[in-house]
């Protein structure tokens, strides 16, 4: 499926009735389902004058090579008003559980953001769960909570919706970067092929070299055939 900016215009006309300059966030997550490693978010911001030009070669990150992700993400950070990833790691997974993580994640890209002068208006959130704007009581007090934002569901958006697509495109090729790094220190687990996921060989280091400080200890660890 080849994205279109026809949502994200949609909601920033909407916007344009109470705002002279509306910030749509294009919001997406990666590494929810990974074993080890952070679970990541990342938020790319459009407005009224951001171009219908989008990347040409922009698709859901899941549709791309890693090489294609890469090259893209310069485009893409060229292209949106602003991009900022955001991770929690293993250690927020599980302790403050999935939900409470991504928030965490969302809330340090923006911080960001923030930083950077960017006030938001709305969100596009890729999926049907709404973890945006869930209640939860996950955070210690004096914890940072996201900000009450009218958040928009778009199933599929990360294929569909130009700007939720960079999100993705960034987040995906951010983590990744990190998972080969933290390859360096703990090879044994291959995170460099297969980047936290629990693929046979992840399952069959663990079973011989133990979990690291990396591994979701909250996540069942065991493989399919362990449980059986």
């Amino acid at each position: 499926m080849i994205p279109s900016r026809i949502r994200e215009q949609e909601l920033l006309a909407r916007l344009a009735e109470r705002s002279q300059r509306p910030i749509l966030a294009g919001v997406d997550e990666v590494g929810r389902g990974s074993i080890a490693g952070p679970v990541s978010v990342g938020i790319a911001l459009c407005g009224l004058e951001t171009s219908d030009d989008f990347p040409s070669e922009l698709r859901d990150s899941k549709q791309l090579s890693p090489a294609k992700r890469e090259s893209l993400v310069p485009a893409c950070y060229e292209w949106a008003l602003d991009i900022a990833v955001g991770h929690a790691s293993a250690q927020v997974v599980d302790s403050e559980g999935i939900i409470g993580a991504l928030r965490h994640a969302a809330r340090e890209a923006l911080n960001e953001l923030s930083g950077r002068g960017w006030e938001i208006d709305a969100v596009l959130l890729d999926g049907k769960h709404d973890w945006w704007s869930e209640e939860v009581t996950l955070f210690d007090e004096g914890e940072p909570v996201l900000p009450q934002l009218p958040v928009h569901m778009e199933i599929g958006g990360d294929a569909s919706c130009a700007i939720v697509a960079a999100a993705s495109v960034a987040a995906k090729v951010e983590r990744d970067r990190l998972m080969c790094q933290y390859d360096e220190e703990y090879p044994v687990y291959a995170w460099a092929r297969n980047k936290g996921y629990g693929t046979r060989a992840h399952y069959d280091a663990l079973k011989k070299h133990g979990v690291s400080p990396l591994h979701r200890l909250s996540w069942n660890l065991r493989t399919q055939e362990e449980r059986r």
